[in-house]
């Protein structure tokens, strides 16, 4: 099935810059081969093969769609009595961010600096329910959304933002955080002192 040719190796041999012949299978147009370029992991060049191009892409898609929802990391909640469920038949805390996403400069540095690194979003994966209560002022929000974040901010007495409180599956406040100094690293070690209790 796979042929030898200049700067070539055997199947599971391929090298970086290398390339590998594969001749079609029984029944296609003879004399038919695909040449596949491999760059390491890539695929570079690929043609002589109908509908391979399509295969591809279509194999390409899906990686990308995987590769994108591991680097998005957990889901962030805004419905409280959903997050709350959540944290309660999981075992795992809710952690609610109380933000100004789009006007409070603390709040996008919190975000910057510990919700988007990686450290943190494969913590949150194992230990949290997240939620965003946001208090926006250019973006628009539903109602109900808008009027359930005020009740939260009043039931748990926020008074400036952000502040982070984590919370066990019952809805008991167990801790209250804000930015600090020293980004992922930092703010998981006040997490898992909240979590151990």
């Amino acid at each position: 099935m796979f042929a030898k040719s200049r700067n070539c190796f055997e199947p599971g041999a391929v090298a970086p810059g290398h390339c590998l012949y594969a001749r079609r299978g029984v029944g296609s147009p003879r004399g038919s081969y695909v040449r596949i370029l491999a760059l390491g992991e890539r695929l570079v060049e690929v043609a002589g093969v109908k509908n391979f191009r399509s295969i591809l892409f279509a194999a390409a898609a899906v990686g990308f769609a995987a590769v994108s929802s591991v680097q998005a990391g957990p889901e962030w909640l805004t419905d409280y009595k959903k997050a709350q469920q959540e944290a309660k038949t999981s075992n795992r805390l809710l952690l609610v961010d109380f933000t100004g996403s789009d006007w409070c400069g603390w709040c996008i540095k919190l975000d910057k600096e510990v919700f988007s690194k990686p450290e943190f979003k494969d913590y949150a994966n194992k230990n949290l329910v997240l939620m965003e209560a946001d208090f926006p002022r250019a973006k628009a929000q539903a109602v109900g959304l808008k009027k359930q974040n005020q009740e939260l901010a009043q039931q748990y007495q926020i008074q400036g933002f952000p502040t982070i409180i984590v919370l066990n599956g019952d809805g008991q406040k167990i801790g209250e955080l804000g930015y600090m100094e020293g980004g992922a690293t930092t703010f998981i070690a006040e997490l898992e002192k909240l979590r151990k209790g």
